[in-house]
Order: structure tokens, then C-alpha cells, then sequence
């Protein structure tokens, strides 16, 4: 574990308990207002999702109260295999809402040929773990270091299922890092009448009926004939694995990417 890679915690383990049974039931808002005036080095983790343009949205609103600039700048993470639809979004919202926006890709690429030729090609299908690493864990610790992040506001939610039907509004993750969860009791009805409601901008491919948008290689659209299929049944088909990588142990992955490079098989 390296030590310039855990951060001083911000409060107690008991104060986060204590904030978690306050901000429970909270609405959205005054959850990010909370965040907001409690957490430094506060910064929103976004693939822009619905979620994440409704807590986007929320944001510059809060902002607009206070006669403010967007007061947290977004960080996305460039996988070099998003959707055009998704890359395109991530610009025009930053500029709709002249928030801050800070794009990181995998180390010594620049585009998907780029990184087919220092990784190989198909990772994803031939080691998934050190894909994940590459394109989303490695990029994501790179900007928390470099812009001194110590908390981010995430858009998981409790309705997404699986590992998220368990959060809490406040997490505390193995680097000290705190994520943040403003809309952990909304469904996904909720956020999309939001969005709605407040013309909030949107990625183009949930009107083609994709609800979780992640790479154009681990992404379809869920089964419209399966009733009771999950909003997240559109990533990873077939698969048990249920999240990229950003809300798994860091160190666990790091080390598992290091050990598989020094042997040569990643």
C-alpha cells in the first residue's frame, strides 16, 4: 500500500456513521448542499449518465443560488471505447453548465488504436481485470492525485441493484477517499422524469432504449422483452461481473495488475 496514495481522513469513522443517519432520507439536493459545505476537495466522477446530468443539473442550481460558478468540477474518465454519443455529452454539458471538466485517459494512448498497440487488442476479452485497470482504475487514482481529490460525488443509486442495493449516502473507500451518493433513494423513473422535468441534456442512446451506458464493447441495450430485467442488464451480458472496476477495492486491483505485469501475461 503506498502511503502517498491514502488519504488524511477528512472526519472520524464515527462522524460518517453519525452524517449517514442524518442525511438518510434526505432529498438530493440537500445532500449535495451538504457535500458541498462539509467535504473538501469535492469533485463530481461522471460518464454522464442520467444520473449523473441530474446531479449535474442539481449542482448549477445550487451554484445559481449561491451567484456562483458551477461549484464542482467534473472529472471523466475517457476509456478511449465510449460511445461518441457519450464523449460528445461529456463536452457539451461541461460547456452548458461552464463546469470544470477534467478528462483522463489510460496512460500512452490517445485513441483505441493507440491503446491496441501498447496493450493488445481485444483486452477486454482476453484479460478483463487489467482492461479495467488500464482504462478506468489506473486514470481515475491518476486525477485524484494530480488534482488533490478528496471526495467525489458519485451517481450510484440503491434501485441500480446488485452491489448498490446496500449503499449509503456517504462511503469511505480503502484510499480515505469519500464518495458521495445524492440520489441513492431515486428510482429510475425518478430521475428520468427529473431530467424531464428540467430539460436536463441526456445521451442520445436511452431514447434508443439503453438504459446504463458503458463501453460500445460491454454495452446493450436490455432485452425489452424481459420484464423484470434490471436498468444495468445492459452491461456485461452474460457475465456475473456487475461493476467496471472504480467502486472495487484499489489496492486489491493494483497490486493483482502489478503481479500479472512482472510476470508478463499483462
Amino acid at each position: 500500500m503506498s502511503g502517498n496514495e491514502v488519504l488524511t481522513p477528512q472526519y472520524t469513522t464515527e462522524q460518517i456513521a453519525q452524517f449517514n443517519k442524518e442525511l438518510e432520507g434526505k432529498s438530493p439536493q440537500d445532500i449535495l448542499r451538504w457535500a458541498i459545505d462539509n467535504l473538501d476537495g469535492l469533485y463530481q466522477t461522471t460518464a454522464f449518465g442520467l444520473t449523473g446530468t441530474a446531479a449535474l443539473d442539481m449542482i448549477s442550481k445550487i451554484s445559481q443560488e449561491r451567484e456562483e460558478i458551477h461549484l464542482v468540477p467534473l472529472i471523466f474518465i475517457d476509456t478511449l471505447h465510449h460511445f461518441t454519443e457519450t464523449v460528445e455529452l461529456s463536452r457539451t454539458a461541461s460547456e452548458n453548465y461552464l463546469a470544470e471538466l477534467h478528462t483522463y485517459k489510460p496512460l500512452n494512448a490517445t485513441n483505441p488504436e493507440d491503446f491496441a498497440k501498447e496493450y493488445g487488442d481485444k483486452l477486454w476479452e482476453k484479460d478483463e481485470a487489467s482492461y479495467d485497470y488500464l482504462v478506468k482504475v489506473e486514470p481515475a487514482a491518476r486525477a485524484y492525485k494530480e488534482l488533490n481529490v478528496k471526495a467525489v460525488i458519485t451517481g450510484r443509486r440503491r434501485s441500480q441493484g446488485d452491489d448498490r442495493s446496500n449503499l449509503t449516502v456517504l462511503e469511505v473507500d480503502e484510499r480515505g477517499l469519500i464518495k458521495v451518493n445524492p440520489l441513492i433513494t431515486w428510482s429510475y423513473k425518478d430521475v428520468k422524469k427529473y431530467i424531464d422535468d428540467e430539460n436536463v441534456p441526456y445521451n442520445p442512446l436511452l431514447d434508443q432504449g439503453y438504459k446504463s451506458i458503458g463501453d460500445v464493447h460491454s454495452t446493450a441495450p436490455p432485452d425489452p422483452n424481459a420484464a423484470d430485467a434490471g436498468e444495468r442488464s445492459g452491461r456485461w451480458q452474460g457475465k456475473s461481473k456487475t461493476e467496471c472496476g472504480l467502486h472495487t477495492n484499489y489496492f486489491e486491483m493494483k497490486k493483482k495488475f502489478e503481479e500479472k505485469a512482472k510476470n508478463g501475461s499483462a
